[in-house]
């Protein structure tokens, strides 16, 4: 099954400073259709005005995954992390027994947007700690390019029965991913037009998957997308099993 979400029907806000898609309920929007898929429980496409600091904030129990599209990502915890990610870059924060982190534009000039989406873990109470790499665009040109498995596999590691590909497929290609049955997911155009299972997306466009499907992705002018695969099932561990 495959069901295809226009960019219109996806939640926005706009908090002066930053701007945001929220794609699950999250906050102060609540939507029982749209409370996650399995443990991927929250997906936001954020994007901040030059400057603008997010500031220090806790969580506890819940992966959260950063990819950056645009601008220059200054990330801050008090963990240990830190520094600023590029475009392409993908960072893993284990928030587990409780940090605290915070999203900042690096860039006094230019607007900057990133993705986040928060996968719950397999077990509660994990050490906090950051993981991150650098991607180019190159890296993601006509393929599915994993970054984020549970074993870590070339790709940074999720405490989840979870992986995350992002791709950018030019005219002409076309790409396949196989959900299994007891298995479901979201993929999500940033930019561009692509072709999904022969219907036409375009940028802000996505869609929930459930197994067993198998998805063909066309490639399309300056097509730039992102597609994770979780269980359907899940036991909420943590501060998610309150």
């Amino acid at each position: 099954m495959l069901r295809i979400r226009r960019a219109q029907e996806i939640h926005a806000v706009d908090g002066g400073w930053f701007s945001a898609r929220w794609h699950f309920s999250f906050d102060h929007y609540r939507d029982p259709e749209n409370m996650g898929i399995g443990p991927l429980r929250v997906f936001n496409d954020d994007r901040l005005i030059s400057g603008a600091i997010w500031p220090m904030h806790p969580h506890a129990d819940v992966e959260g995954i950063t990819y950056v599209v645009e601008g220059h990502f200054r990330h801050e915890d008090n963990v240990g992390g830190g520094g600023v990610l590029e475009p392409g870059a993908v960072q893993r924060m284990t928030l587990g027994s409780g940090a605290y982190h915070s999203e900042q534009n690096a860039s006094q000039d230019e607007p900057m947007r990133f993705l986040q989406f928060w996968i719950l873990p397999r077990a509660a109470g994990l050490t906090p700690g950051v993981e991150q790499r650098q991607y180019t665009a190159d890296d993601f040109r006509d393929v599915l390019r994993k970054v984020l498995d549970p074993d870590g596999d070339d790709a940074l590691t999720v405490h989840q029965d979870a992986r995350a590909y992002v791709s950018r497929p030019s005219a002409g290609i076309e790409l396949e991913h196989a959900f299994a049955e007891g298995r479901g997911g979201y993929l999500y155009l940033m930019d561009g037009d692509a072709l999904l299972d022969d219907e036409k997306i375009s940028d802000g466009d996505a869609a929930k998957i459930e197994g067993p499907h198998q998805v063909r992705i066309g490639g399309g002018e300056g097509a730039h997308l992102i597609l994770i695969d979780v269980p359907l099932a899940y036991t909420p561990v943590g501060t998610w099993a309150r």
